[in-house]
């Protein structure tokens, strides 16, 4: 496994580390059992379902070849990974630009998308499993009379609509039985901030010209490396141990502006994994050393409530020596490496726990492992904290209280 986690620096003495071990390796034996519900993510990149990674790929290269654009319909899981890899990694020339709707109720960015569409050839892809998510539908509703306006008709539009959906059930199957789109599949026992590495993430990432398949040995890798059980699960670990000493909040510190997204994605993750039951730590992330200048001031002397973890890509995918002034002769990422050090030193003299995940560098393959990882690591954490990773029930509180208001 590629990705390391280095968990020296969180003051958590290793005996204490140790002594939790058997339990982290009980939970990591729970996902693999085939027992728990919704763990079909744990072993999609190993067990591999080769006809719909045809599909999907077949389905890119008609994209791409007849389109310009590519705008992707979902919210939460059905476009967060999907943005964070797509925003992360370089892609081939052959990909085109994806651009992402119903993911909030701007709109001003409804407007800037709306214009894209009627400038551009333009493939639309709606993610939903039933098809009744509030923001999905109403984007859905407000794209496609344009959709029959741009091509000359409903039965045209169609032709350019694909969705991604349960297979048999709900609204958003029905209606693409009905007007015969495209369709591929949500996998029934797979939720959304999971589904990363099903059609949800991978046909959008292979139409912006990302090897899918790089990025799907990256994640078989490390669910079937040894090194979960000689220590890679010790961050889950941590985690687990920070909120029993009091931790509330983790800061997600990204140190390449590429994982921005990442970011977002992560939020997601573990906020809707483990924030249940007055449990988990609240995550948030920032990046470095942009946010130093803002929120750095509070990192270093406000309330200490949190636990770090620096994300940290090793190698950069270019060198840049600076020619002048003070720093002449070095490069660009031995100064970002100086800040990172510059940061542990001076947080770790302000009692801040330190924990580090290492990506030796970001292509598809290390990315598909560094989503492994933190899915496992999430879903290991949430079971030592006694909650289920797979469900979001107060997630549904807002949604009654929107139809409420609607209606």
């Amino acid at each position: 496994m590629n990705i390391i986690s280095k968990v020296d620096k969180t003051g958590i003495p290793a005996a204490e580390i140790e002594a939790m071990r058997p339990a982290a390796g009980e939970a990591l034996d729970r996902l693999w059992s085939g027992n728990e519900p919704m763990t079909g993510w744990v072993k999609a990149p190993v067990n591999r379902n080769q006809e719909e990674l045809d599909k999907i790929q077949e389905i890119a290269e008609i994209i791409k070849d007849g389109a310009e654009l590519l705008v992707v319909i979902g919210i939460g899981g059905s476009y967060m990974g999907a943005k964070a890899a797509i925003e992360a990694l370089p892609k081939a020339a052959s990909g085109i630009e994806v651009r992402f709707l119903g993911n909030n109720l701007c709109t001003d960015y409804y407007w800037e998308t709306l214009e894209e569409i009627r400038k551009k050839r333009t493939i639309l892809c709606v993610i939903s499993k039933s098809g009744n998510t509030m923001e999905v539908r109403t984007a859905f509703e407000v794209v496609k009379p344009l959709m029959a306006e741009k091509y000359g008709s409903e039965e045209e539009a169609a032709k350019h609509i694909i969705a991604i959906t349960d297979e048999e059930t709900g609204t958003l199957r029905a209606e693409a039985n009905e007007f015969g789109y495209a369709t591929l599949p949500v996998p029934g026992d797979i939720g959304g901030r999971y589904s990363i590495a099903t059609p949800v993430g991978l046909l959008p990432m292979a139409v912006s010209g990302i090897d899918i398949i790089e990025f799907l040995d990256g994640a078989r890798d490390c669910a079937e490396s040894t090194e979960w059980d000689a220590g890679a699960a010790d961050y889950a670990i941590v985690r687990h141990l920070m909120e029993k000493k009091g931790k509330v909040v983790e800061v997600f510190a990204l140190c390449n502006s590429r994982l921005q997204y990442l970011g977002e994605w992560m939020k997601q993750l573990f906020g809707e994994s483990e924030g249940k039951e007055g449990k988990g730590m609240m995550p948030t992330s920032l990046l470095y050393s942009t946010d130093l200048h803002s929120m750095g001031q509070y990192m270093q002397e406000g309330q200490q409530i949190f636990m770090e973890t620096l994300m940290i890509v090793d190698e950069p995918a270019v060198t840049i020596e600076i020619p002048g002034g003070p720093q002449k002769g070095k490069t660009v990422e031995e100064i970002n490496k100086a800040m990172i050090g510059g940061v542990t030193n001076a947080h770790r003299q302000a009692d801040i726990p330190i924990a580090e995940v290492h990506v030796p560098k970001l292509d598809a393959y290390n990315f598909g492992q560094l989503i492994y990882f933190l899915e496992t690591t999430c879903a290991i954490t949430a079971m030592l904290n006694g909650v289920n990773p797979f469900d979001q029930p107060g997630v549904e509180a807002y949604k009654r209280e929107m139809h409420n208001l609607l209606d």
